[in-house]
């Protein structure tokens, strides 16, 4: 968990304020691809996993379509946004401050292979905390990783 980040227990139904100070990605963060659907941006605060059985690539990809779920859910934001965005440019990669409810979480021990280092512990799995649970999928919903070297600032705003 990013170091701003208490360390406490969380429960389905709490609502966090979450935040991530915006990085500038540049040599090491740059966009890497971009496609009709996604623009991709080397990820800053993880490293592929050399002993994981998953090939993670080190990106991460930004839907560039603005009303998509996967934007609408997606905790990390570029600036410029996505659509905006060229292979080979840099942008602002972070969290603005954001109120989401938990809907799930997963606990791993061992720590999950995900094909990144930190291996995760515990995964959020969060919703914006206005989000209707009649419209809930199980494909909805975006993590927060506590283990994650993203320097993530999470504040309780209520108990669910």
């Amino acid at each position: 968990m990013g170091e701003n980040a208490p360390h406490q227990e969380f429960r389905v139904g709490d609502v966090l304020r979450v935040s991530c100070l915006q990085v500038q990605v540049q040599v090491q963060g740059r966009v890497a691809d971009v496609s009709r659907f996604y623009a991709s941006v080397e990820w800053p605060w993880a490293e592929i996993d050399p002993e994981s059985q998953f090939r993670w690539n080190g990106r991460r990809a930004f839907a560039v379509s603005a009303d998509s779920s996967e934007r609408t859910m997606s905790l990390f934001k570029t600036n410029p946004e996505p659509w905006n965005l060229h292979v080979g440019d840099s942008c602002l990669v972070g969290i603005p401050e954001t109120l989401v409810r938990i809907i799930d979480i997963g606990r791993y021990d061992p720590p999950q292979d995900v094909g990144w280092l930190p291996r995760p512990h515990t995964m959020l799995v969060v919703v914006p905390a206005d989000y209707p649970d009649e419209a809930l999928s199980e494909d909805d919903g975006d993590t927060i990783d506590l283990d994650s070297a993203a320097p993530l600032t999470i504040e309780l705003v209520s108990r669910g």
